[in-house]
Order: C-alpha cells, then sequence, then structure tokens
C-alpha cells in the first residue's frame, strides 16, 4: 500500500535557482543541449552537468545522448503542469530592464506550456470553448471533459476524440500569469498545432512567447469569436 505523495523531493528539486531556471526554460517542450542550460542557468558547464543529473535521476527531466552531447526535455505534462502551478503561487522576479519588461508583458500575453498554449491568449480561447458549449468548465490540475464532440470548431481542429486515451483529451492547467485555467491535454496541444501550421502564430527564438501574426488575428477572431485586438496582457 502507498503513502501520501513525498512533495519534498521534487520540491527540493527545484529549489535550487539553477535547476529552477532550467525547468523554466524546458517549459516550452523544447529538447536543449546542456551547454544552453548552463548558460540559461548561469553556471558553469560542470555545475550544470551536476544540476542535470539531479533532475534527470529525480524524475522530472529526460536525456537523450547523440555522440558526445546530451540533449534535455522535461519528462511529460505533468511536470510542465506541475511547474507552472508552482509559478502561479512564487514571488515575481524584480524587473529591472527595459528588456526584461518587454520580456515578461510578451510571456503574459501569449506563451507556450509544455504543448499548449497560455497566457492571456491560452486564457480567452479557453473561455471560448467554454462559451460556446465545445468543452465543460475547467479547474486546475483535474481532467475536464468534452460537451460537443461533433462540434464544427473541432472537425476544423481535425480533433477526434476517438484516438488514443493515453493522456486526457481535455485538462485544466493553471495559468500562472493569470491565475486562472487554460486548456491543456490532447486538445489544447491540437489547439497550439492548429494555430501553428496556419502560421497565425510565432515562436520567439530567445524565450517561450508567441507573436500573434496578422493573419492570425482575423484567423483566431473567426475560429474561436476572441478579439486578439482587445487583449491586455497586463490582465
Amino acid at each position: 500500500m502507498s503513502g501520501e505523495a513525498d512533495l519534498a523531493k521534487p520540491a527540493a528539486l527545484m529549489a535550487e535557482p539553477a535547476r529552477a531556471a532550467m525547468l523554466v526554460a524546458l517549459l516550452d517542450g523544447s529538447e536543449r543541449p546542456a551547454s544552453e542550460l548552463a548558460q540559461v542557468a548561469g553556471v558553469s558547464a560542470s555545475t550544470a552537468s551536476e544540476h542535470l543529473n539531479r533532475l534527470t535521476s529525480g524524475g522530472l527531466v529526460n536525456v537523450r545522448r547523440a555522440g558526445r552531447h546530451r540533449y534535455f526535455r522535461l519528462r511529460n505534462a505533468d511536470v510542465a503542469g506541475a511547474v507552472e502551478a508552482l509559478a502561479a503561487i512564487a514571488p515575481r522576479l524584480r524587473v529591472d530592464s527595459l528588456r526584461a519588461a518587454r520580456t515578461g508583458r510578451a510571456i503574459a500575453y501569449a506563451r507556450t506550456c509544455y504543448d499548449h498554449l497560455a497566457g492571456q491568449l491560452g486564457v480567452a480561447i479557453t473561455d471560448a470553448l467554454v462559451s460556446r458549449g465545445v468543452i465543460g468548465p475547467l479547474r486546475p490540475g483535474e481532467v475536464g471533459r468534452i460537451v460537443t464532440p461533433d462540434s464544427p470548431l473541432l472537425r476544423t481542429l481535425d480533433f477526434d476524440i476517438e484516438s488514443s486515451r493515453r493522456r486526457p483529451d481535455v485538462r485544466g492547467c493553471l495559468d500562472w500569469t493569470h491565475r486562472r485555467p487554460h486548456v491543456a491535454g490532447r486538445l489544447g496541444a491540437g489547439v497550439l498545432t492548429y494555430l501553428e501550421e496556419q502560421r497565425w502564430i510565432v515562436r520567439s527564438r530567445s524565450d517561450r512567447s508567441l507573436r500573434v501574426e496578422d493573419a492570425g488575428r482575423d484567423g483566431i477572431a473567426q475560429l474561436f469569436g476572441v478579439d486578439v485586438t482587445a487583449l491586455d496582457p497586463a490582465a
């Protein structure tokens, strides 16, 4: 018989600033080399290696070896959700430059959260899915439900609810910048994939923020009924 969850172990892994910075950098679902994560965390290569070994052995990160190089990514969506949820109760880092302020606004507006959309745009699209009766109201960390499986919107997204159930179709993920749930699970991943395939949104090269293209403003308005221009990143 198993007892209560041992929260202390993953919490201890996340508690070190360099390791926390690495986990946040991997929240976009990317796979990154150890050298890049060392730069993100502001530590030496040898120190980064020690931290990454701990994150890997602790089950938070997976590693892929390619010759002499190692590439790291978050283990799964559950780890990403845990990091995102912890960010919701964490104090904010001090912004001491115009560049940091711009990055903060961009991330609050639209960003990736592992394999799905987050930020105010993600929350707004989630609200649209609920208000249109496509999915039921979401609660952070809980599996949601699809209310209208034959919705035209789902057909446009080419979303098949009869596919593999190894992960939930819908899950609520707490958005740390807006403290409300955005849609995760297979549907959340499907929304992000569709928006990228249409080139309505484009990923930043320097962080996990997303830029909405001009075509995306019209497309998102037509598909979801969301007025992108009216969204306020500071809301």
